[in-house]
Formats: C-alpha cells, structure tokens, sequence
C-alpha cells in the first residue's frame, strides 16, 4: 500500500497540492523502511524497528554525497533511483523522521487495538 501511495504521488504530483507532492513521497518511503525492518525484527521492539528504519533511512541520505561512477549507474537506473535517490538534500532527514514517526504511531495505535 505505501509503494503504491509513494509512486502515486510521484507519478500525480502535479495534480496534489504542493505540500503533499514535494514531501510525501519521501515520507512515504521511509514509512515503508519502517514497515520493512518492523517485519524483520518481529521479536523486537517497535522502538528499535523505528531506529533501524531512521538510520537507514539516514544513510541512504548520506550516501548521496558518494558520486561515483559506479553508484551513479545504479542510481540511472528506476529502482536504483528509487532505493538511493541521487542527491544530498537536508530536508529529506526531516521528511525521514516524520514519515518514520507516523509509521512508529500507526504501528502503537495498531497495536493497542490487537490488546485490547
């Protein structure tokens, strides 16, 4: 569901409103991320799938900075570009956080109603 939400808003993003198609996707992604490391690290706590998903996420961002040839074939490439972006931008870190905590939120609200 999130990778459908994710290329929809890129695919559409001229269509939503400006907030929502210069964000999300990022947001989006990372929510994903999350998602991802909450499935490998069932036996976990959600905080530590939130973690692992943030320093991912964060090292991803920061992998940006590399330009080597090599990568930069890998980011030519759609999935290559959709895992590892191509270039630096701060403001991703915060889209990161945000899409991490809404996941880490959803995931406990979830979770409540599964205990009660």
């Amino acid at each position: 569901m999130l990778i459908v939400l994710g290329l929809g808003v890129r695919k559409y993003s001229s269509e939503l409103p400006s907030l929502i198609s210069a964000h999300a996707g990022d947001a989006l992604w990372a929510a994903m991320v999350y998602c991802g490391f909450r499935a490998l690290l069932i036996k976990r706590s959600r905080l530590m799938a939130f973690l692992a998903a943030l320093s991912f996420s964060f090292a991803i961002e920061f992998s940006q900075l590399y330009q080597a040839d090599w990568i930069n074939g890998i980011r030519a490439t759609t999935l290559g570009a959709l895992i590892l972006g191509h270039g630096f931008l701060a403001v991703d870190l915060i889209r990161y956080l945000v899409g991490c905590a809404v996941a880490f939120g959803i995931d406990g609200l979830r979770a409540g109603f599964r205990s009660s």
